[in-house]
């Protein structure tokens, strides 16, 4: 029989279990097969003997350690590179420099990186070869405004845009048409065949959408820029020099963002190289391994965290109840990404947010565990990756004066779980693929 101190430890194992094998480490040899001068990546092949230079630029929290693995796959062959990564994700890299910026807001290192990286890439010639290192986490630390368009804009574009519950899509797509680099724009920029190796953190792995896609062509317009703003109510609080250049963009002045009939993608391959379902079936095979009757719900939930919680504590009932969708021992496994609509002045993100309001929904079941954490180690502001609880938590936090509602409407998820001890602390992780959900019923 379960207990909830060994349904917590088995909660973490599987998560764990899923979180290890999208290391990028791992990824990128499975992936890789050199043979004297022949590089097989995937269903292609690099005759390496036909490149003058052989470059690596990059950016996203993953980036550093991606080049790591590459300047062990490929020692004595990378002429240099330059990789932003976000703060305590640097890499032991020896040839390729490590550049540490703002996340998830973009700051001067951003901008002072990103100048370096284009200009490694404005030298690469016709008839070298550039690996493009990109990972979640790459459109804050990879950022070139318009002329015009300060920093300090981006920043306030950014807050207004994270903090309104927008998707990443939806973010991304005005990123993409206030960014020198963004949404193709990377491509337009280098003479040389560029192989992107891609660590997906959003739904369907569309690569336009990781980091912001700078090697990737761009099927936004300026037109859904405006029409997000709208929806959001964001349009008259932005700074007036990006409402300015959307509207050029609407009227024409301005040029859109590459497109697919654009010949400079002609000379770019995109390869995603891991994503969310690789972890959740990880996490899957190991809850099996552990005897739970295991379950993958779905790589795909999105919307606010808290309305999401609810599904999770609707089905935890359905296991207590009717033995649906799979008896106990169970564990339901969701990843994605859901968002927050910042109300309060709190600390937490959409992990510990959506766990918080799971709990209520399942306050009072025995043997039931929620978790949900990123796995790339940070939820929101904080230093947590989520956080954990169970048919007790809303008991525990009462009996110690919390009102669970009152964290909840202040967006403090955050202290709230850190008085419980039930926060998921994992650090830097190496990697980024989105969330991962556990549900588990002993």
């Amino acid at each position: 029989m379960n207990t909830l101190n060994s349904l917590k430890k088995d909660a973490l194992e599987i998560f764990y279990a899923g979180l290890k094998t999208v290391d990028p480490d791992i990824l990128i040899r499975k992936l890789f097969l050199l043979e004297d001068n022949s590089l097989k990546i995937g269903d292609r092949i690099y005759n390496l003997c036909n490149y003058k230079n052989i470059y690596v630029a990059g950016f996203g929290k993953a980036s550093g350690f991606m080049a790591a693995t590459l300047e062990e796959l490929l020692v004595g062959r990378i002429k240099t590179g330059i990789v932003n990564v976000r703060n305590g994700y640097s890499a032991p890299c020896r040839i390729v420099k490590v550049n540490v910026a703002g996340h998830p807001i973009p700051d001067d290192d951003s901008i002072k990186g990103t100048l370096e990286i284009i200009q490694l890439l404005k030298n690469a010639g016709e008839n070298d070869l550039v690996f493009c290192l990109i990972s979640g986490g790459g459109s804050a630390l990879f950022e070139l405004p318009f002329n015009g368009i300060s920093l300090e804009d981006i920043q306030r574009i950014t807050t207004l845009l994270l903090n309104s519950g927008a998707s990443i899509d939806e973010v991304n797509a005005i990123r993409k048409h206030i960014s020198q680099v963004k949404g193709g724009c990377l491509a337009n920029m280098c003479k040389a065949k560029i192989v992107s190796l891609i660590l997906s953190d959003v739904m369907n792995d569309t690569v336009e959408a990781i980091a912001s896609g700078p090697t990737s062509p761009d099927t936004s317009t300026f037109r859904d820029c405006r029409n997000i703003l709208l929806k959001y109510d964001l349009f008259r609080k932005i700074p007036l020099s990006i409402k300015e250049h959307i509207q050029h963009g609407l009227d024409g002045t301005i040029e859109e963002t590459p497109k697919t009939t654009d010949k400079i993608f002609d000379r770019v391959h995109n390869i995603i190289i891991g994503n969310n379902r690789m972890a959740l079936d990880a996490s899957c095979k190991k809850a099996v391994e552990m005897g739970y009757n295991a379950s993958i719900l779905s790589s795909y939930i999105k919307g606010e965290a808290r309305e999401a919680a609810k599904v999770f504590g609707a089905i935890a009932k359905e296991i207590h109840l009717h033995g649906e969708p799979v008896k106990r021992p169970a564990c339901i496994i969701a990843g994605g990404e859901t968002t927050v609509r910042i109300r309060g002045n709190g600390m937490g993100g959409r992990n510990q947010e959506l766990v918080l309001s799971a709990a209520m929904e399942i306050d009072g079941l025995d043997n039931t565990i929620i978790i949900s954490a990123g796995t790339d180690g940070i939820d929101g502001n904080t230093d947590a990756a989520g956080a954990l609880a169970d048919g007790t938590t809303i008991m525990r936090a009462k009996s110690i004066k919390m009102n669970p509602e009152i964290y909840l409407n202040d967006n403090n998820s955050y202290s709230f779980f850190k008085k419980l001890n039930d926060l998921v602390v994992t650090g830097p992780t190496r990697t980024n693929v989105m969330d991962i959900m556990l549900l588990l019923v002993g």
